[in-house]
């Protein structure tokens, strides 16, 4: 009922400004001086005016809740509407207007007054409304660092909340254009590196990073300047998530490690994704895995005619087909149990689906434990790749990416050799095939099973010690969205043959990230050094003495190509002497038993 009274009124005041916007600009026109005749041709001409407002009005629904009272829409609407009905009425003037006095630019004259008079009342209405959604005094003062796309969505959803936490109090920005800037009447208070100057004016106690682009390094900065001046750190969702309708704006979090430590995506061409991806029959080897769930459901969203997730692990199949079909069910043929050192399985496999794209993504992964065990590496990571390989080759497959990992760049380690063979068979494929059988290559992965931050979080909540294998140890890091994000754009720009690497800016110091976790728990942890032990380098390497790179496609995207080596050249006796006889660290007089890996690879 209250709404329907407050259209009801809208529609009033409309009529009411074409009402006395005919009058003034009849009155004015004659400066007072008019006959009885002429006032009522002008109160009739106002009538009319203002009846085709509120009835049209109705019947185009603009006083029944098509736009929000004034929002951008509604006064866009109400201004085409008002255009077209002046045009009309100045046209019933001109024919008409003499028989009765009225002049004929009448409505010409009445059109301006008319349009300001609803559009003030319109932006009155607005203030008013957004008053009462403000966030209350009882809010924390926020500075926002960011004032531009981002920060004005941000803004916008924290002001017209009242539930709000947090109320802004000022922006921080770099831009000197913008020093001057009120956004949504916050002025803008300084630069990023002024926040305990700000927070001290503004008496802020939290800090909303709104940087779209802001990768690791800069939240890191940013993060340590808010610390510094007691201040909370909040971040925004991503660009991305606000544009795709997962997140919202006001979805603020805390800020986390891996905020801290990851990048943010490349960004991708969604237009080539969906060339090869849109349509074609799709199948993701280690579909259960970390990496290959989440490229499951990725894949996805580009619509495939068949997404195939095969994987030896029943409960990571069942995670993956939640993620893709919103459902664990298990009974659909979309999911398939299957280990890829069958040869016979796989191949039977293929020529009954005929996938016509394949990600490779099964492989064992866990460093130290393949260096105890280095026949089991040989068996998956590079006979089963084979395997993986030519079923894709007999079945016709166009597209094949095997997904590979840093420590394949100069391997010192049993994964290491293991991953840089199956590229070299990947490789062999292009060659032969002529099709787009090719590798991507990345650092670690913030967050997948076993990895470093799980384990760290596990031993600060036991209380520690936290171990660390060396004081200078540093790894790239990189999430699990992103990667995936790189492994699909590299079916769409990669050529046969290939090795795909991207730019993962600077190398992390795993201190660094282990002093920084035990800040945010807020515990008092000891950290141990361990030593390194076999295979593990001190710093990775993301490409090989020997390789050369090009960026002919996407600047942070690297092309690098691998020496092709065919299925009979393949000698497990060779490939253990060769890696073995290499110099290999073996330091484990300070081992603990509760030794952290950071190696995250893929």
């Amino acid at each position: 009922m209250a709404q329907h009274r407050r259209r009801v009124a809208a529609a009033g005041v409309d009529a009411l400004a074409w009402f006395v916007g005919v009058i003034a600009a009849v009155v004015l026109r004659f400066e007072f001086e008019m006959t009885p005749q002429m006032w009522l041709a002008t109160l009739a001409l106002a009538a009319i005016a203002a009846a085709i407002q509120v009835l049209l009005g109705f019947q185009f629904a603009i006083y029944r809740g098509r736009h929000a009272y004034g929002s951008f829409e509604e006064v866009r609407t109400v201004a085409l509407f008002v255009t077209v009905e002046a045009l009309f009425l100045s046209v019933f003037v001109v024919i008409f207007g003499n028989y009765v006095g009225i002049p004929r630019g009448t409505i010409l004259l009445a059109f301006p007054f008319v349009l300001l008079t609803m559009f003030g009342v319109r932006y009155i209405a607005r203030l008013m409304i957004d008053r009462t959604r403000k966030p209350g005094d009882e809010a924390e003062p926020a500075l926002i660092a960011g004032a531009g796309y981002l920060g004005d969505n941000v803004l916008r959803s924290i002001l017209t909340d009242p539930s709000s936490p947090i109320r802004p109090v000022g922006l921080l920005d770099d831009d000197p254009a913008k020093k001057n800037l009120r956004l949504r009447g916050v002025p803008v208070v300084g630069r990023t590196t002024d926040i305990a100057d700000a927070a001290k004016r503004t008496g802020a106690t939290v800090l909303v990073i709104a940087i779209g682009s802001a990768d690791g390094a800069k939240l890191r900065e940013l993060t340590d300047l808010a610390e510094h001046a007691g201040m909370s750190v909040s971040v925004t969702p991503t660009i991305t998530n606000i544009k795709s309708g997962e997140q919202a704006p006001s979805d603020l979090r805390d800020i986390s490690i891996e905020d801290l430590i990851g990048r943010h995506p490349v960004d991708t061409n969604v237009e080539l994704i969906a060339g090869y991806i849109t349509g074609r029959r799709v199948l993701v080897t280690g579909a259960g895995g970390s990496i290959g769930s989440e490229l499951c459901r990725q894949l996805s969203k580009f619509g495939p005619s068949e997404l195939i997730m095969l994987d030896r692990d029943e409960t990571g199949l069942q995670l993956a087909q939640i993620g893709t079909s919103g459902h664990g069910l298990l009974d659909t043929n979309d999911v398939v149990l299957a280990d890829i050192r069958e040869s016979e399985t796989l191949t039977a496999l293929f020529r009954k689906r005929r996938p016509e794209v394949v990600f490779h993504a099964a492989a064992l992964k866990h460093l130290p434990m393949l260096e105890q065990y280095p026949d089991e590496a040989w068996k998956t990571n590079v006979l089963g790749t084979l395997n993986v390989v030519e079923a894709a080759r007999a079945a016709g497959v166009s597209t094949f990416i095997n997904i590979s990992t840093d420590k394949a760049a100069n391997p010192t380690s049993v994964l290491g050799h293991s991953k840089r063979v199956a590229e070299k068979i990947t490789a062999w494929a292009g060659e032969t095939t002529g099709m787009r059988y090719l590798s991507v290559r990345f650092g670690n992965v913030i967050g997948s099973r076993g990895s470093m931050l799980p384990t760290f979080q596990a031993l600060i909540e036991s209380g520690g010690p936290l171990t660390v294998t060396h004081p200078d140890v540093t790894r790239y890091f990189m999430t699990i969205p992103e990667a995936c994000q790189l492994v699909i754009q590299a079916g769409a720009v990669g050529r046969a043959g290939e090795v795909l690497i991207l730019d993962m800016g600077e190398p992390v110091s795993i201190l660094d990230v282990a002093k920084r976790m035990i800040a945010m728990s807020g515990k008092t942890v000891e950290i141990v050094f361990t030593g390194l032990r076999a295979g593990e380098k001190l710093h990775e390497e993301l490409v090989g003495d020997r390789e050369s790179l090009e960026r002919p496609f996407h600047p942070k995207v690297s092309h690098t190509r691998a020496d092709p080596i065919s299925p009979d050249r393949l000698d497990k006796e060779g490939w253990e002497a060769r890696m073995f006889a290499q110099p290999r660290n073996n330091d484990t007089a300070m081992m603990s038993p509760l030794h952290l890996d950071p190696e995250t690879t893929p």
